[in-house]
């Protein structure tokens, strides 16, 4: 079984059960190579490339980082921080936007 590299605060994970029960399905969440912060998509809607890491699921719906970004064996918790989504990243529920910070860095 793959290690488990990202968890979420009890705000994401409101989030994204309030996301994938409007969509009535999970949800994806993905960090592309230049994004800040990460997209929501309807499951199966972001094409996956090879260069996209799974870095675990959170409740039910999967977190692909661009390996790039994803930092040897580095952990990271998704968040919701206040505000309007920046660059393409869609809203987590009524009001602010995903976040994602690293909790460790293998050196």
């Amino acid at each position: 079984m793959p290690t488990v590299r990202i968890t979420a605060t009890a705000a994401a994970r409101q989030a994204i059960r309030h996301l994938s029960a409007g969509r009535g399905a999970p949800v994806m969440i993905v960090q592309s190579g230049g994004c800040s912060t990460p997209m929501c998509y309807p499951d199966g809607e972001f094409l996956i490339g090879p260069w996209d890491v799974l870095l675990g699921e959170i409740e039910d719906s999967p977190f692909y980082l661009d390996r790039r970004q994803a930092w040897g064996e580095a952990t990271f918790e998704l968040d919701v921080a206040p505000g309007g989504p920046e660059g393409f990243s869609l809203p987590a529920g009524l009001s602010g936007h995903f976040v994602t910070r690293s909790t460790t860095c293998a050196t």
